[in-house]
């Protein structure tokens, strides 16, 4: 990537008071557990849309973080992503106060019917006219499945299978139900849509079958901007073949590097762009007005969070009870049924983990070692991950609301945008209309012929 490549900017945030950082709703300052307001939402759509972020990047969980010590009680007392209430119904009231932020909205297939989801997020892209994504999980909770009416999670490799058929019901539903000229809206003539050009989609597979046409009509993008966080080979096999976007956690800089490299690759060699997938990565910033008044507010933080929490949260991700284990015995034995690179990432650790060790690293009660200093300071720093990774932007995890993002926008943004990382204004189409989500990363506002979604497209013949 040149050093005149814009940096793509998401905040990354949860309907619920402890998303990443755990502990920290404690902070006299901390508004997080007004997360059940639509005030809450609103203002901080209103300041990511000042600051030029690219979209809001919502994570969402079913079931319950019960792994560790076997309960939730830790869980509920450090409020461990419980409560959590649903993201999608945020997106209208933040589209409507917002003209140009993205909303990508995780939403777990495994627990979805494809007809009736089609529907729901054809909506979401008519309402924000074209400025929502669908952060695609298959989930990894046994809870989510048992309260679903499940015994137990269904085994990792299989939940993706089940995600290609998903993938490829609403690619029918979304691109080739409706064409693009279905739609007449001719008063004089009565006629509102041309039932000729309106296909039913019939499916018969092993996870779905779906008799029936897409309720909505042709949306501004039709097929949302599609997120992904596998980073297993699995996921990493799924994301090339479907994802635009793809989130990682950070890890050293030489290892984002390889994962970047080899997620181009892949992406390759399914025959696409290997650009077309914009990689971000997950980051905790604490920034003030200078470096020492940075590293004075990280202490000051560091008092109010959980590193117990953050490795509660930890334990679900790798089905490990690390409540188990003495503070310095080595630490083995996950689930591979969780979050697959999660367990590799601890059974793979080059010197064995402990629960001493990650009480230590989870300083901030999450998993990002963040980047603390002045608005210089850290535009240095997202600027060095990006030119050695090669990665394409950032998914900003808030610590203390509604500071931290406020300080990022005041002090981190005008210096991006100095350097001409992060445009001054957002781009509008030749007509002057904004720009959807897609074509601002990507530009278009439909997936590309080398898309897999693209072959269930008809062709109007006029």
């Amino acid at each position: 990537m040149s050093a005149t490549t814009p940096i793509l900017l998401n905040a990354f945030n949860m309907n619920c008071v402890g998303h990443i950082n755990h502990g920290l709703w404690t902070h006299p300052r901390d508004t997080s557990s007004n997360y059940n307001t639509l005030a809450y939402w609103t203002e901080l759509a209103k300041t990511l849309e000042r600051g030029g972020f690219d979209a809001l990047f919502l994570a969402d969980i079913l079931g319950v973080y019960d792994v560790y010590q076997n309960n939730i009680e830790l869980t509920a007392a450090e409020a461990i992503q419980l409560p959590v209430n649903d993201p999608m119904l945020l997106v209208p009231a933040m589209a409507q106060v917002t003209e140009h932020l993205g909303f990508g909205v995780t939403v777990n297939l495994g627990f979805e019917t494809p007809y009736s989801f089609a529907r729901r997020f054809s909506t979401l892209d008519h309402l924000t006219r074209g400025r929502v994504g669908w952060n695609i999980v298959t989930g990894y909770l046994d809870s989510a499945a048992r309260a679903m009416g499940q015994e137990q999670l269904v085994e990792h490799d299989r939940r993706y299978d089940q995600a290609e058929e998903f993938m490829e019901v609403v690619y029918q539903l979304w691109e080739g139900s409706w064409e693009d000229d279905a739609v007449l809206r001719d008063k004089a003539q009565r006629r509102f849509a041309d039932s000729a050009r309106i296909h039913p989609v019939n499916h018969h597979g092993d996870f779905y079958r779906v008799n029936g046409y897409h309720l909505s009509e042709p949306s501004p993008q039709r097929t949302p901007v599609l997120f992904q966080a596998g980073s297993s080979a699995r996921g990493q096999a799924f994301a090339a073949r479907h994802a635009e976007c793809v989130f990682l956690s950070m890890q050293s800089r030489g290892q984002t590097a390889a994962l970047v490299k080899s997620l181009r690759e892949q992406a390759a060699a399914a025959g696409r762009d290997p650009y077309d997938l914009k990689i971000f990565l997950g980051a905790t910033a604490i920034v003030a007005a200078s470096d020492n008044e940075a590293r004075a507010l990280f202490r000051e933080y560091q008092h109010y969070a959980s590193a117990e929490a953050g490795i509660a949260h930890f334990a679900s991700s790798t089905g490990i009870d690390f409540s188990r284990f003495d503070l310095d015995e080595p630490i083995q034995g996950g689930n591979r049924n969780a979050i697959q690179s999660a367990v590799d990432n601890v059974n793979g650790a080059q010197q064995p983990l402990t629960r001493r060790a990650l009480l230590d690293s989870y300083g901030l009660g999450g998993r990002y070692a963040p980047l603390v200093g002045s608005g210089i300071t850290v535009a240095d720093e997202l600027q060095r991950w990006v030119d050695e990774t090669d990665c394409d932007g950032f998914n900003l995890a808030r610590t203390v609301v509604p500071e931290s993002i406020d300080a990022f926008v005041d002090h981190v943004v005008p210096e991006l945008r100095q350097r001409g990382l992060v445009a001054s204004d957002y781009p509008r189409d030749q007509h002057g209309h904004n720009q959807t989500l897609r074509r601002r990363l990507s530009g278009g506002d439909r997936l590309p012929p080398s898309h897999p979604a693209a072959a269930y497209r008809h062709h109007s013949k006029g």
